[in-house]
This record gives C-alpha cells, sequence and structure tokens, in this order.
C-alpha cells in the first residue's frame, strides 16, 4: 500500500466509521466499492477484519438496546449463508468480484432507498441473516437486509442489534475464510493500518450521533453508493 493510497483510505475509512456509528449502517456500502478500485484482493477479508472493532464499539455501548431474540435468529441464518458466500467467492475472478460488488452496491442501496415498511418476524430474520452470510462473506457488503429488518426501530435497537449481528457474522466468515487459506499478509497488514481510522470515527459518532439528521445522512450514504457501485461496474 502506497502513502497516497493509505492516506486516502484513512480518510474514507475513518468517516465511513463515523457514518455507522451515527446511523448504523454505510460503512461496507462506502468502503467495499472504493477498496474495489484500489486493489479488490482487499475484498471481502480487510473490509471484515476492519468491521471488528467498529461494530464491537457501537454494540457495547447501546448493549441494553439489543434485540437479542432477533440477533439470533439472524445468526442462525447467517452461518448457513456463509458456506454459500465462500462458493461464490472461490467461484469469482478479481474482475468479476468488482462487478459483483459493484452491482451489489446498487442493489442494495436502491432496496434500501425504495422498501416499505415492515415488522420483524422469525422467517425475515433468518432469510435476512441467509442473504447477508452469502454476500458479505462474497464481497463485504451484508449491512442492507439487515438495516432494512430494523430501519423504523429506534435507533439505539437499529444500532446495537445490526452491530451484534455483524459482529458474530463477520467472526464466522473469518474462521471459514481462514480455513479456506484466503486470508493473506496483506490483508491483513492493510486492516492493522486502517484500523486507528476506524476507532478514531467510531469514537466521534459515540458522541455526536444524537445530534447529526440521520435520515438525511443516510439518504446521502445511499447516493454515494449507487455512483460508486456503478463506477466499479463499469471499471470492471
Amino acid at each position: 500500500m502506497t502513502l497516497t493510497a493509505f492516506l486516502v483510505l484513512s480518510l474514507v475509512v475513518g468517516a465511513s466509521a463515523f457514518i455507522q456509528g451515527a446511523v448504523g449502517m454505510g460503512f461496507a456500502l462506502i468502503i467495499a466499492p472504493v477498496f474495489g478500485f484500489f486493489d479488490a484482493s482487499y475484498l471481502p477479508v480487510t473490509l471484515l477484519i476492519l468491521m471488528l472493532p467498529l461494530k464491537f464499539l457501537i454494540g457495547w455501548h447501546e448493549r441494553g438496546a439489543i434485540d437479542r431474540i432477533g440477533a439470533g435468529w439472524i445468526t442462525l441464518g447467517r452461518f448457513f449463508g456463509t458456506f454459500l458466500g465462500m462458493a461464490v467467492l472461490v467461484a469469482l475472478s478479481v474482475r468479476q468480484l468488482e462487478i459483483a460488488v459493484g452491482l451489489l452496491t446498487i442493489l442494495a442501496a436502491v432496496v434500501a432507498l425504495l422498501s416499505p415498511p415492515f415488522k420483524p418476524t422469525p422467517s425475515a430474520a433468518i432469510g435476512a441473516g441467509l442473504f447477508t452470510g452469502v454476500t458479505e462473506t462474497a464481497t463485504g457488503i451484508g449491512g442492507p437486509p439487515l438495516a432494512l429488518l430494523y430501519q423504523h426501530a429506534p435507533g439505539p435497537v437499529l444500532r446495537s442489534t445490526l452491530a451484534t449481528c455483524f459482529l458474530l457474522g463477520e467472526i464466522i466468515s473469518l474462521v471459514i475464510l481462514l480455513i479456506a487459506g484466503r486470508i493473506g499478509l496483506a490483508q491483513l497488514l492493510a486492516a492493522i493500518y486502517l484500523t486507528p481510522a476506524v476507532l478514531i470515527g467510531s469514537v466521534l459518532a459515540r458522541h455526536v450521533h444524537s445530534g447529526i439528521n440521520g435520515p438525511a445522512l443516510r439518504l446521502a450514504v445511499l447516493i454515494f453508493s449507487i455512483v460508486s457501485g456503478a463506477a466499479l461496474v463499469l471499471k470492471g
């Protein structure tokens, strides 16, 4: 990783961690296409590792608001989806991965923009977990299905429950990726270099998220995701 790439990625990672901490989603939707432009080999491993401290801090800070029953159903679906995601990752070349990340980013953002409100149920939670396991293990993107599931829940419930589900799911995905030999030194070093930016962004968000216009920031994240996803598809 060059110094320029490190500085740019640190800035983007820090801003994305801030947004995730403020509204409960956005980190992977922003970072995945940016990683795709710099070096698609960072996906999904570096992204998954960076999300571990981020999700732990968010979940721990608002741990009293976690929907534990819903998180249990989601994690069950996520476990089985991880194996399907591993199969998809093995089948994709770097160029195909760029295109897949771009298309999935666009699809996830459009669905998040247009989806009507609905109440989470055990079957919906398992389905969202299954889909998230596939997409996050293959590309690093998995937030929108769970964000849709809890999009009308109170902010603390959304942030803490999603953070807990992703923390557990990312550990499962990384264990499977490690066993499959898909984790390399370059990916680990990139994660180590960028972790301070994650910590800074998440700590800043903790102190100001109550005063942020969440819907406006969420809309901006989704619009950015659509544009960056389309650009990554064209690159691929």
